[in-house]
Protein backbone atom coordinates (compact mmCIF):
# COMPACT_ATOMS: atom_id res chain seq x y z
CA UNK A 1 0.00 0.00 0.00
CA UNK A 2 1.36 3.51 -0.60
CA UNK A 3 2.05 5.95 1.68
CA UNK A 4 0.48 9.70 1.91
CA UNK A 5 2.55 12.20 4.10
CA UNK A 6 -0.10 14.23 6.19
CA UNK A 7 0.77 17.75 6.89
CA UNK A 8 -1.94 20.25 8.85
CA UNK A 9 -0.31 23.77 8.85
CA UNK A 10 -1.42 26.66 11.03
CA UNK A 11 -2.48 29.77 10.03
CA UNK A 12 -1.51 30.83 7.12
CA UNK A 13 0.66 28.30 6.66
CA UNK A 14 2.86 27.45 9.56
CA UNK A 15 3.95 23.90 10.65
CA UNK A 16 1.72 22.35 12.53
CA UNK A 17 0.81 18.14 12.98
CA UNK A 18 2.44 15.86 10.33
CA UNK A 19 2.65 12.03 10.06
CA UNK A 20 3.00 9.33 7.41
CA UNK A 21 -0.27 7.29 6.68
CA UNK A 22 -1.20 4.26 4.65
CA UNK A 23 -3.30 4.79 1.98
CA UNK A 24 -6.66 2.83 2.59
CA UNK A 25 -8.71 3.26 0.04
CA UNK A 26 -11.92 6.20 -1.54
CA UNK A 27 -15.52 6.33 -0.73
CA UNK A 28 -18.47 8.65 -0.96
CA UNK A 29 -17.11 10.52 1.86
CA UNK A 30 -13.50 10.79 0.74
CA UNK A 31 -9.68 9.17 1.34
CA UNK A 32 -9.13 7.12 4.18
CA UNK A 33 -5.74 6.74 5.40
CA UNK A 34 -4.66 4.81 8.44
CA UNK A 35 -1.87 5.36 11.05
CA UNK A 36 -0.71 2.07 12.59
CA UNK A 37 0.36 1.44 15.91
CA UNK A 38 4.20 3.00 16.59
CA UNK A 39 3.81 5.79 13.88
CA UNK A 40 5.41 9.00 14.89
CA UNK A 41 3.34 12.43 14.71
CA UNK A 42 5.09 15.39 15.42
CA UNK A 43 4.71 19.20 15.09
CA UNK A 44 7.49 21.85 15.90
CA UNK A 45 7.76 21.43 19.77
CA UNK A 46 6.67 17.91 20.47
CA UNK A 47 5.73 14.39 19.36
CA UNK A 48 4.49 11.14 20.53
CA UNK A 49 3.95 7.63 18.95
CA UNK A 50 0.40 6.30 18.09
CA UNK A 51 -0.16 4.06 20.90
CA UNK A 52 -3.39 2.61 19.05
CA UNK A 53 -4.65 2.39 15.52
CA UNK A 54 -6.58 4.76 13.81
CA UNK A 55 -8.41 5.93 10.51
CA UNK A 56 -8.08 9.97 9.11
CA UNK A 57 -10.78 10.74 6.80
CA UNK A 58 -9.50 13.42 4.79
CA UNK A 59 -13.36 14.86 3.01
CA UNK A 60 -13.76 15.35 -0.93
CA UNK A 61 -14.91 18.74 0.04
CA UNK A 62 -15.38 19.72 3.60
CA UNK A 63 -13.84 22.22 6.47
CA UNK A 64 -12.88 19.28 8.65
CA UNK A 65 -10.66 16.04 9.03
CA UNK A 66 -11.95 12.97 11.07
CA UNK A 67 -9.35 10.86 13.02
CA UNK A 68 -11.56 7.87 14.13
CA UNK A 69 -10.37 5.49 16.85
CA UNK A 70 -11.69 1.51 16.59
CA UNK A 71 -12.51 -0.84 19.59
CA UNK A 72 -8.73 -0.42 21.08
CA UNK A 73 -8.92 0.11 24.91
CA UNK A 74 -5.94 1.70 24.79
CA UNK A 75 -7.75 4.69 22.74
CA UNK A 76 -7.48 8.53 23.66
CA UNK A 77 -11.19 9.09 22.58
CA UNK A 78 -13.40 7.63 20.04
CA UNK A 79 -13.52 9.85 17.28
CA UNK A 80 -11.21 13.68 17.18
CA UNK A 81 -12.39 15.87 14.48
CA UNK A 82 -10.48 18.67 13.36
CA UNK A 83 -12.05 21.64 11.95
CA UNK A 84 -9.85 22.94 8.98
CA UNK A 85 -9.79 24.24 5.91
CA UNK A 86 -10.57 21.88 2.82
CA UNK A 87 -7.70 19.43 2.10
CA UNK A 88 -5.56 20.33 -0.95
CA UNK A 89 -3.52 17.19 -2.89
CA UNK A 90 -0.43 16.99 -4.47
CA UNK A 91 -0.79 15.93 -7.95
CA UNK A 92 0.72 12.70 -7.20
CA UNK A 93 -1.11 12.34 -4.09
CA UNK A 94 2.35 11.77 -1.95
CA UNK A 95 1.29 14.81 0.08
CA UNK A 96 -2.08 16.19 1.81
CA UNK A 97 -2.57 19.47 3.51
CA UNK A 98 -5.03 21.58 4.80
CA UNK A 99 -4.89 24.69 8.05
CA UNK A 100 -6.16 23.48 11.57
CA UNK A 101 -8.54 26.64 12.91
CA UNK A 102 -8.49 25.40 15.91
CA UNK A 103 -11.74 24.12 16.56
CA UNK A 104 -12.60 20.33 17.91
CA UNK A 105 -15.33 18.05 17.80
CA UNK A 106 -14.32 15.12 19.94
CA UNK A 107 -16.45 12.03 21.50
CA UNK A 108 -15.04 10.54 24.33
CA UNK A 109 -15.12 6.49 24.70
CA UNK A 110 -18.08 7.44 27.18
CA UNK A 111 -19.93 8.60 24.58
CA UNK A 112 -20.21 12.64 25.63
CA UNK A 113 -19.19 15.18 22.69
CA UNK A 114 -17.80 18.07 22.95
CA UNK A 115 -16.71 21.36 21.11
CA UNK A 116 -12.75 22.15 22.51
CA UNK A 117 -10.55 25.29 21.48
CA UNK A 118 -12.80 28.07 21.00
CA UNK A 119 -11.55 30.22 22.90
CA UNK A 120 -8.27 29.30 20.73
CA UNK A 121 -10.42 30.17 18.10
CA UNK A 122 -12.06 32.98 19.22
CA UNK A 123 -8.07 34.37 20.06
CA UNK A 124 -6.76 33.77 16.73
CA UNK A 125 -9.20 35.72 14.62
CA UNK A 126 -7.73 38.31 16.09
CA UNK A 127 -3.60 37.11 16.47
CA UNK A 128 -3.87 35.13 13.53
CA UNK A 129 -6.20 37.50 11.24
CA UNK A 130 -8.66 34.74 10.29
CA UNK A 131 -10.76 36.23 6.93
CA UNK A 132 -14.41 36.69 7.82
CA UNK A 133 -15.01 33.89 5.53
CA UNK A 134 -12.79 31.00 7.21
CA UNK A 135 -14.44 32.17 10.27
CA UNK A 136 -17.82 31.34 9.32
CA UNK A 137 -17.30 28.47 7.33
CA UNK A 138 -15.07 27.20 10.57
CA UNK A 139 -18.28 27.51 12.63
CA UNK A 140 -20.59 26.07 10.37
CA UNK A 141 -18.57 22.66 9.93
CA UNK A 142 -17.99 22.73 13.30
CA UNK A 143 -21.85 23.04 14.03
CA UNK A 144 -22.59 20.61 11.30
CA UNK A 145 -19.86 18.05 12.25
CA UNK A 146 -21.63 18.10 15.84
CA UNK A 147 -24.76 17.41 14.96
CA UNK A 148 -23.56 14.44 12.39
CA UNK A 149 -21.67 13.21 15.52
CA UNK A 150 -24.54 13.57 17.76
CA UNK A 151 -27.24 11.86 15.22
CA UNK A 152 -24.82 9.11 14.43
CA UNK A 153 -24.45 9.47 10.73
CA UNK A 154 -21.86 8.54 8.66
CA UNK A 155 -18.51 8.67 9.19
CA UNK A 156 -19.74 8.54 12.99
CA UNK A 157 -21.90 5.84 12.87
CA UNK A 158 -19.53 3.13 12.97
CA UNK A 159 -19.32 2.54 9.56
CA UNK A 160 -15.46 3.80 9.87
CA UNK A 161 -14.36 0.36 11.93
CA UNK A 162 -13.85 -1.43 8.41
CA UNK A 163 -11.25 1.34 7.25
CA UNK A 164 -9.33 -0.03 10.87
CA UNK A 165 -9.99 -3.47 10.01
CA UNK A 166 -8.24 -2.98 6.58
CA UNK A 167 -5.24 -1.03 8.11
CA UNK A 168 -5.05 -3.86 10.39
CA UNK A 169 -4.93 -6.24 7.77
CA UNK A 170 -2.76 -4.56 5.60
CA UNK A 171 0.19 -4.77 7.79
CA UNK A 172 -0.57 -8.59 8.68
Amino acid sequence: MRSTRVLTRKWPDQPHWEFDAVRLGVDALGHWVGVPTGTWLSKPDKGFTAWADHVVLLPHDAWWVATIYGTDPDRPVDIYVDVTTPVAWTDDESEVRCVDLDLDVIRETDGRIWVDDEDEFELHQVQLGYPEGVIQAARVSCQEVFEAMANGEPPFDGSALRWIEKLRAAGR
